[in-house]
């Protein structure tokens, strides 16, 4: 059975040792050689980051977030083994763990990281899907005959990589499609390399929870156990059209993923479906005045990404979280597509006026979606709003300023509410 050392990279017939390094961080498969589609998630990513560049925090429990009112975005091993997770409420995260270390986010930071890592991905193969900042599909078929080893040992390469040049580390998972490698890169975390081979994968599925499955939330779970199903095994026992009948589209798509089958292409160019920003408040508001800061500053951000990533949206979302936690959502569709931060506030705000809830709200997000290329946005005047063309050209003026002298060169009276 093939193997590979993990350490210093040399390929051997079998053992649980390298011979040339004596290291016990091997991998041995029957299938090693031969699969070649990837997914690489970093180990804590966030957090990771904040280590590198402060030692003094190594060894410490560590949650990136905002405040106590806040959420957890990403919180380190040490806080995790406490029961710490991303997205949970940071009284909560603070309960589990008072002895934590609370660091406001650095995306900047995290940015410069992540394209750091991604050079390196595309160093190995063209095909490269990122998923978000620290995960990302690969497709290295038919690299072998350019790097002269096979995909296994590439990928083993990056990691080591990623940890000598750049302080951090993540975790590989391996296999013949999408849905087994993301799956596999779960299985070993951190400083993982799992394997998921062909001949492996039905019987390796049975007995495990449906929850494995991408994009399959409580809702969808709560739905498959009243139906009896739990495990991959449940599933086997479905016929197809049974299952097309129960949940429709999903359905069919379960009774593939049930037999490991997934024929979805990594692409390089996946269109972006959304863009949107939401920010969670230190303390409950009602104050409209502080709300409409709020809006406007995401209003602003996610035009800012829409005119980096050259596009436009034509629907426009705003998302609000009560005390309680319930969530409001109100969209409106726009009769030409927009990229405008001006466009964006005044539909958010419209709609944020016709709520008719007074809150107190914790969170707020603005969003834009239905997106297209920014070549067909904002090319007609509003005959309902006449002075639109006037801030429009206000907007692109100051857009121009910003780009010369930086974006804090000129601000919005609202935005500092």
């Amino acid at each position: 059975m093939p193997a590979l050392c993990r350490d210093c990279l040399t390929t051997f017939p079998d053992g649980a040792r390298c011979p040339s390094c004596r290291s016990p961080r091997t991998l041995s498969h029957p299938e090693l050689e031969t699969l070649s589609i990837a997914h690489m998630d970093c180990d804590a990513f966030f957090a990771s980051v904040e280590k590198r560049d402060n030692p003094e925090l190594e060894g410490k429990p560590v949650i990136i977030g905002g405040g106590r009112r806040g959420v957890v975005s990403t919180a380190c091993y040490v806080a995790r083994i406490r029961g710490v997770r991303s997205a949970m409420p940071m009284f909560q995260a603070l309960k589990l763990c008072p002895d934590a270390i609370v660091v406001r986010p650095r995306f900047e930071a995290y940015v410069e990281a992540s394209r750091a890592i991604r050079e390196m991905m595309d160093e190995l193969t063209p095909t490269v899907e990122p998923l978000s900042l620290d995960e990302a599909f690969m497709d290295l078929t038919g690299t072998a005959r350019l790097h002269g080893r096979p995909p296994a040992v590439m990928l083993a390469r990056l990691v080591k990589r990623m940890k000598d040049e750049l302080g951090l580390t993540g975790s590989i998972g391996l296999s013949h499609n999408k849905f087994l490698a993301k799956v596999a890169s779960d299985l070993d975390k951190p400083r993982g390399f799992s394997i998921i081979g062909k001949a492996e994968t039905v019987e390796f599925l049975r007995p495990r929870p449906v929850r494995l499955i991408w994009g399959i939330g409580p809702a969808a779970q709560d739905s498959l156990e009243a139906a009896g199903i739990r495990t991959f095994n449940d599933l086997h026992r479905w016929d197809r059209d049974a299952l097309h009948q129960r949940f429709g589209g999903m359905g069919d798509r379960l009774w593939h993923l049930a037999r490991g089958e997934d024929h979805r292409r990594i692409s390089a160019h996946t269109p972006v479906k959304g863009i949107s920003n939401e920010t969670t408040f230190h303390e409950d508001t009602a104050d409209a005045e502080i709300l409409d800061g709020h809006i406007w500053r995401m209003a602003e951000k996610v035009s800012s990404r829409a005119k980096a990533k050259e596009t436009a949206g034509r629907i426009v979302t705003l998302k609000l979280k009560r005390a309680n936690h319930k969530l409001l959502t109100r969209r409106t569709s726009l009769s030409q597509p927009t990229q405008l931060a001006d466009t964006i506030y005044r539909n958010a705000r419209h709609l944020f006026d016709q709520l008719g809830d007074a809150g107190p709200y914790r969170l707020l997000g603005v969003g834009l979606s239905e997106l297209t290329s920014a070549d067909r946005a904002d090319l007609e005047g509003d005959l309902l709003d006449p002075d639109a063309g006037r801030r429009a050209a206000t907007e692109r003026a100051a857009d121009a300023i910003r780009q010369r002298f930086g974006k804090d060169a000129i601000l919005k009276g609202r935005a500092l509410r």
